[in-house]
């Protein structure tokens, strides 16, 4: 047997389980949505900042290479002169360089005035200068190593690119302001996950607790915990799980002892006429007058013993047929029910007289219809009410029965006038191996097996204290069943 913490480490173990498979499902799917949201966001804002500084530097320079191409190419002087003005003049030389550059690659004029005469080496300058149609390059300036976006047109004359002019950009503040949004929006994920998380976390700690302490108790309970109650501090689902809990526990304790008590009582029912038999055969063996009188008694009382032992044996049988769905009818159409009745009327008057107990039956003479039922089980279940009734209200001397009609069903009652049954075990006297405080012999099924068969014949079969003293068990069977 484990020992209490290999216990708790595999309790903890299945916590863990439980709370990885809680991550897997509910907080992975948030953070990928989060990433997702995240990384199409970056993409987005950095798409909006540098595609929109792209397009304005492509508008100036086609505005401008369209100005050059139309009103200063016509010749190389002018061409010069007009590109060092533009240079000079440029307005916005602290964000952008204005650059004319040879078809060579050589930087001729430029807004920066230092950078005339490099070559700035980046790919947008020989692909406009061969394709004749404007390039855009963004990266690492090949000669500062910092990132740029330049826009190239090429300058015609005579049909002929003689020139090509460049703004060139750098990008340190659009990657600044886009490296800030993206955080800013990163931190924002990062906050709405780690509520997620926590939240979670919470929850999942709220229900796996609870789910481990009553995991706990019905391991106690299969262990042989019987009646176990769990303290219950909820009042959602798992307040409800909680009391199904201590409810199956207590009915399970409250079957096990009713088992053992039924184990002890049917093996002390079968001692006690075992050992009368066994008495009285070794007696009258052991009688050597052969006096009649005694041998008569001997016979007499060994009968009774072994017709309990056989009553017993029965009931066990029915029992057994109930628990396994063998407990069947063998249903006739035209049963008198005041006739089978009385049969059993008949049969028990005689052994009550010998007890000194009254058989009071009351036949109002009215004609019973005749119903659909199983003669012999319902000649049982008669038969075992009026044994029992001997049995737990003989002390009343008295036993009143009787069936009439009523509205739709053919009503029998049998009803002793002893000391009643206990209030607190009313619900339960039906109920397989109960005997409560009874201390008459039985093996406690009887009821059971009458009140299924009742059943079975879509009746009802009601036990309840009787004004004045005494119990009566009620038997309504439907006329058209």
């Amino acid at each position: 047997m484990p020992n209490t913490g290999e216990r708790t480490r595999k309790k903890y173990l299945h916590i863990g389980g439980l709370r990885q498979r809680w991550i897997l499902n509910t907080i992975m799917p948030v953070l990928a949505l989060l990433v997702l949201i995240v990384t199409l966001f970056s993409a987005g804002v950095a798409s909006y900042y540098y595609g929109g500084m792209q397009r304005g530097l492509e508008i100036r320079a086609q505005e401008a290479a369209d100005s050059f191409n139309s009103y200063f190419m016509n010749s190389y002087a002018e061409y010069y002169q007009m590109a060092v003005y533009s240079t000079d003049s440029f307005e916005d030389k602290d964000r952008i360089e204005l650059q004319f550059i040879s078809p060579s690659g050589r930087i001729q004029a430029s807004s920066y005035g230092l950078t005339v005469g490099t070559s700035p080496r980046t790919a947008d300058i020989p692909e406009a200068v061969s394709t004749g149609e404007k390039a855009v390059f963004q990266g690492e300036d090949p000669a500062t190593g910092e990132r740029i976006l330049s826009v190239s047109y090429p300058l015609m004359f005579n049909s002929r690119v003689v020139g090509v002019l460049r703004l060139v950009t750098a990008l340190r503040d659009v990657d600044r302001q886009v490296l800030l949004s993206v955080l800013a929006v990163f931190l924002i994920a990062a906050v709405c996950m780690a509520m997620v998380v926590v939240s979670n976390l919470l929850f999942i700690n709220r229900v796996v607790e609870p789910v481990a302490v009553v995991s706990d108790a019905a391991k106690r309970i299969s262990a042989g915990g019987y009646g176990l109650q769990i303290e219950n501090r909820y009042t959602d689902e798992l307040g409800e799980l909680v009391n199904n809990i201590n409810d199956m526990s207590l009915k399970i304790g409250r079957n096990e002892k009713m088992k053992t008590e039924f184990i002890s009582s049917v093996s002390h029912e079968l001692r006690t006429p075992l050992t009368a038999i066994n008495g009285w055969g070794e007696t009258i063996l052991a009688d050597s007058s052969g006096d009649p009188a005694q041998l008569r008694k001997g016979i007499r009382i060994i009968l009774r013993e072994a017709r309990r032992l056989s009553t017993m044996v029965e009931e066990l049988l029915e029992f057994s047929k109930m628990e396994d769905g063998r407990f069947t009818l063998r249903v006739e159409a035209d049963v008198d029910l005041r006739s089978e009745f009385e049969d059993a009327i008949f049969t028990y008057r005689e052994l009550f007289r010998q007890e000194d107990i009254e058989l009071d039956y009351d036949s109002d003479g009215e004609d019973l219809p005749p119903i659909s039922a199983d003669p012999e089980r319902l000649k049982q279940v008669f038969c075992n009410v009026l044994d029992n009734a001997a049995k737990h209200g003989g002390s009343g001397k008295r036993i009143a029965a009787s069936v009439a009609l009523e509205n739709e069903y053919e009503v029998v009652r049998v009803r002793d006038f002893g000391p009643g049954i206990p209030e607190a075990e009313l619900p339960y006297v039906k109920q397989k191996f109960y005997k409560g405080s009874s201390k008459a012999r039985g093996s406690g099924i009887g009821l059971a097996v009458c009140n299924e068969i009742v059943t079975l014949h879509s009746g009802k079969f009601d036990i309840a204290n009787a004004q004045g003293g005494g119990t009566v068990v009620t038997i309504s069977l439907p006329i058209g069943n």
